[in-house]
């Protein structure tokens, strides 16, 4: 039996502020297989963690990512919105995240946030970062933008990449494959026995976002989908050891 591997989606973002250093603590210490970050560029070109292109949501700024230096978005409050406990953190680099992460048993899904704004040289600054932390075999890169994968994939044709979409469309899994696409990153509600069937035909890993529901999570365990990502993988975690333990 295939064992569905849990990424922690933006860290443990049920149980701290989405992509910072306390949601990837925790994810880490859940037990999850790995952790799903994302990418955006600041003005002075450094890739940050932060999955909106403005940044109004997640801290106390207003504005684009793209508008602000480091300096600048560093002195953002990217906690007190979830909790004021978090008041002190803050928006984080790739730079810092990898220095943290390479430590760990985990694998990395990095999302490169080009499908609103297509920062200039993502692909290449993001690639150096990982190949200088000797971080590339433990990465899938993904986007929903198909240029980033194949700019990516042009770049090495060897990492992982992995077409994200929640689009449905016929021979989703060739077509992906076709992108320069090696996986398939697809909402819950795409996934059916074709979608399935195409990608083990492509031998073409699969993985689900985004899973919450126990339910869910069972299906996906069922079938054996190589990866799943979710905002509490703390539970995901239980649940898999009890269907593993059910399946016995």
């Amino acid at each position: 039996m295939k064992k569905t591997l849990i990424y922690a989606h933006r860290g443990a973002s049920k149980l701290a502020p989405e992509n910072t250093m306390a949601a990837y603590q925790l994810a880490s210490e859940s037990g999850a297989d790995g952790i799903e970050i994302d990418v955006q560029l600041t003005k002075d070109r450094i890739p940050v963690l932060i999955h909106d292109e403005n940044v109004r949501r997640t801290t106390n700024g207003t504005g684009f990512v793209q508008d602000y230096t480091l300096n600048q978005i560093k002195k953002l409050d990217a906690g007190s919105w979830f909790s004021t406990k978090y008041s002190d953190c803050s928006i984080v680099t790739l730079e810092e995240f990898l220095c943290w992460f390479k430590f760990k048993p985990l694998e990395l899904n990095l999302e490169l946030k080009t499908n609103v704004i297509e920062y200039k040289d993502i692909e290449s600054l993001v690639y150096e970062s990982l190949r200088r932390h000797n971080m590339l075999k433990r990465t899938v890169i993904s986007s929903f933008n198909l240029n980033s994968v194949k700019r990516i994939h042009e770049i090495d044709p060897q990492i992982d990449t992995a077409f994200l979409t929640s689009t449905k469309r016929q021979n989703l899994a060739e077509y992906a494959w076709n992108q320069g696409s090696s996986s398939l990153h697809v909402k819950y509600r795409l996934l059916d026995k074709n979608l399935i069937k195409q990608c083990r035909k492509l031998e073409m890993p699969l993985r689900v976002y985004t899973i919450n529901r126990p339910s869910y999570m069972e299906k996906c365990f069922k079938i054996e989908c190589d990866g799943i990502f979710t905002d509490v993988p703390h539970e995901a975690v239980e649940y898999r050891a009890r269907f593993q333990k059910k399946r016995l």
